[in-house]
């Protein structure tokens, strides 16, 4: 991890950790924009952070901001920084001067996460990029994790560019799958902590139901997939910053399908284990698990990355499959 890497990531962990609270979380659902907390992320130059440096960013590549993006879903930040910090860098590397402010990014026909405070919107269709000044939002929420989501009006672009070949024309769609399969690595984490504490606090029969076998074997298949969707995110970054979004597409799918599933699995564990009460309005739990099943829609569902997994598969043939899948980072250092 780079030493910038490493400041940054402190420094939005302990912005999450002292800012970020239930309430915080219920209010931006209710359609509050949490002022003083995008205020703060934007004095530590958090919008622009993958901006180069003689932009005025930080110059994270992917890598680095999925290790950012981990913690906003390991506090369920309700703030649409990820959004924002990726289409800074799309816009960047398309030769245009990313605005100042918050910065939404188009991601096809999906809403755009809290687009009503957005200055401008960043729309990238088949290699460009487009920067706009909406003329208006038709206003909504998320159907699950409820904050909202909003579809604009555009009148004519501010100013237009071209993405490098590597990053290809479905950029906006592979950033957003990073995003938010980092966010579900990190939310998982999040409700992980939250059951083994939860587990080992409750007692039925006089012990602690997390002493139970049955319950123990829960909660070890639900370590296994927060693990492994932390290493499919990492690996996804790295191959973004070897071979850009679009070299890096069959990684960032993966990661996407990987995440997908593991928060369905994980979601229905850790409300087992925490019982009726996860559902509570006063409880924590659903506020994290809520925006796992949205993510895990976000973007694409997993069934879409896992299609265009295997028609890419099913193109190169079968004599190939296993070299496309061992090989791939070989074959970049080569």
């Amino acid at each position: 991890m780079s030493e910038i890497r490493d400041i940054l990531v402190e420094q939005v962990e302990r912005l999450l950790a002292d800012r970020t609270s239930p309430a915080l979380l219920r209010a931006a659902e209710a359609g509050t924009w949490p002022e003083a907390l995008w205020a703060e992320a934007e004095a530590l130059g958090l919008p622009l952070a993958m901006v180069p440096e003689d932009q005025g960013g930080a110059g994270l590549g992917w890598a680095d901001a999925a290790a950012v993006w981990h913690v906003l879903g390991r506090h369920a930040a309700p703030i649409p920084l990820g959004e924002s910090m990726a289409a800074a860098a799309l816009l960047s590397a398309a030769g245009i001067a990313a605005p100042a402010g918050f910065i939404g990014l188009g991601i096809g026909s999906e809403p755009v996460a809290w687009g009503r405070r957005a200055s401008h919107l960043a729309v990238a269709p088949g290699g460009a990029v487009a920067l706009h000044a909406p003329t208006g939002w038709q206003q909504g929420r998320g159907l699950i994790a409820r904050e909202p989501a909003d579809r604009p009006s555009l009148g004519p672009a501010l100013t237009e560019g071209r993405l490098p070949a590597a990053h290809g024309p479905d950029a906006a769609l592979l950033a957003g799958a990073l995003l938010n399969a980092a966010r579900i690595a990190g939310a998982l984490e999040a409700v992980l902590d939250m059951t083994v504490d939860y587990a080992n606090t409750r007692k039925q029969f006089g012990r602690a139901i997390g002493g139970f076998q049955a319950v123990q074997q829960l909660l070890a298949r639900c370590a296994g997939e927060v693990a492994a969707t932390a290493v499919a995110v990492t690996n996804a970054g790295r191959a973004a910053d070897r071979r850009g979004l679009a070299g890096a597409e069959f990684e960032i799918a993966s990661a996407k399908v990987v995440a997908g599933e593991a928060a369905g699995i994980a979601a229905d564990i850790v409300h087992q284990v925490h019982a009726a009460i996860g559902f509570t309005d006063e409880h924590p739990l659903h506020l994290h698990t809520r925006r796992l099943w949205g993510w895990r829609d976000g973007a694409g569902p997993e069934r879409l990355w896992a299609s265009r997994i295997g028609t890419v598969a099913l193109a190169r043939g079968g004599s190939n499959l296993w070299a496309d899948l061992t090989s791939r980072d070989e074959e970049t250092a080569a």
